[in-house]
């Protein structure tokens, strides 16, 4: 990757240098496409990890940043899910093993700042990859082509835009692609943890009154082998308060929502903090530009669906545009109208999906509640039903592009011992 400090003229640009924007510049770099990167790199996020499953690990794969996502991450063997709501109908506890499909893992599970490093060091390698390390101020689409205008006034050609710059996408706003925002009254707190007893490899999620309690495995260090990161929705109140206290007292709280089951708490690190939103747009692409991650949905981080379908968004575009001459009109609009078909299916099915399961939590009403439970009872006691649901958590059937249907090859992962004992049958 080299740095641009003239006007440079390329056949992709991809605007946004977090996770999402990385991978694409890869992804079309890997396709032989001359790509410029443009944004900032992301600040370090507190307590903030990434469960990449199965598709997101074949993907990096393809990509070439597996092996070292794997060095850093550590594998997630199965997901455990306890309702804690106290509700009238009594729920079984709910596993969803990787096992059941035939999969070692169903994923890896990678601290979020890790993850930018990684991607980041790879572009650096590319020859086909120009870094320019600033924001864009707007934007010119055309016929022809579009360009990126800098704030210095630098001017940035492309035949095509890939927008990976957020839920603020000044792309998006130029285009004219009109957005659906919501917000939730919750808040999640991130961090990392010590315990201490092993999390055997497996995420445990509380499905609480006030949003899901989820803890998901890390690898250990030296000084720390049993690790785990935490994802915790509560409402504002609670979330000020929560931040107020003495971290031992917040430690006692965060062992006494999780059961005791990983033993005594320390909390590793600063402690981050968001608020729970959704959105939606109108449509994913537009004449030469296309939207991907965070600049075309936005949900709560339940079931680690966020950045698995924003990386589904990248995979999904490459496919489209493969083979595409980007300077036809009509052969990019077909492809862009394809990709708009996949990606408002699948982003429509996640984000609904989503959406109704943080609302039956936080809403104490009674057919609600009977319905949550029953679909646990049914996935609990039907295989065929809990398989096809691990599938498609994993491995969606709706879009699997390319470059994510090629199983990954299979070393050791990081983290605690390969096993079962600490998961309830």
């Amino acid at each position: 990757m080299t740095a641009a400090h003239e006007n440079i003229r390329s056949e992709i640009l991809v605007a946004g240098a977090g996770a999402t924007g990385l991978a694409a510049a890869l992804a079309f770099a890997r396709a032989g496409l001359k790509t410029t990167l443009a944004g900032r790199i992301p600040p370090p996020l507190p307590g903030r990890t990434v469960a990449l499953f199965e598709s997101s690990v074949r993907f990096l794969d393809a990509l070439g940043a597996l092996e070292r996502v794997r060095a850093r991450g550590c594998a997630v063997e199965a997901i455990h899910m306890i309702d804690d709501t106290d509700q009238f109908l009594p729920v079984p506890e709910l596993n969803l093993r990787a096992r059941e499909i035939g999969l070692p893992a169903l994923g890896v599970n990678v601290s979020n700042d890790d993850l930018v490093a990684i991607l980041l060091d790879l572009c650096r390698d590319r020859s086909e990859i120009a870094f320019v390390d600033a924001d864009i101020a707007d934007y010119e689409f055309n016929g022809d082509g579009a360009v990126a205008i800098l704030a210095d006034g630098r001017r940035l050609q492309a035949d095509f835009i890939v927008a990976a710059d957020g839920r603020n996408s000044r792309a998006r706003a130029v285009a004219g692609i009109d957005v659906k925002e919501w917000t939730y009254p919750q808040i999640a707190l991130t961090m990392m943890l010590r315990h201490e007893f092993p999390h055997e490899n497996v995420s445990t999620e509380y499905h609480t009154r006030s949003g899901p309690f989820t803890l998901v495995p890390l690898p250990a260090r030296e000084d720390a082998p049993n690790r785990s990161s935490l994802v915790w929705l509560m409402s504002v109140a609670d979330a000020r308060r929560r931040l107020a206290k003495p971290r031992e007292e917040l430690e006692y709280e965060i062992e006494d929502f999780a059961k005791s089951e990983l033993g005594a708490m320390r909390i590793e690190g600063d402690i981050g903090q968001f608020r729970m939103g959704g959105m939606q747009v109108s449509k994913h692409a537009a004449g030469r530009l296309a939207l991907v991650g965070e600049t075309c949905h936005i949900f709560p981080p339940i079931g680690a669906q966020g950045l698995n379908l924003s990386l589904r968004d990248v995979a999904d575009l490459e496919d489209c545009l493969a083979s595409v001459d980007l300077k036809n009109p009509r052969e990019l609009s077909r492809a862009l109208a394809r990709y708009d078909r996949h990606r408002r299916g699948d982003i429509g099915f996640r984000t609904h999906g989503v959406d109704l399961l943080n609302r039956s939590l936080i809403i104490p009403y009674l057919p609600v509640d009977l319905l949550r439970g029953a679909s646990f009872i049914a996935m609990a006691a039907l295989g065929p039903l809990r398989r096809a649901v691990i599938r498609e958590g994993v491995l969606p059937h709706l879009v699997l592009p390319r470059l994510m249907r090629r199983p990954a090859h299979k070393p050791e992962v990081a983290g605690a011992p390969h096993g079962r004992a600490g998961l309830r049958s």
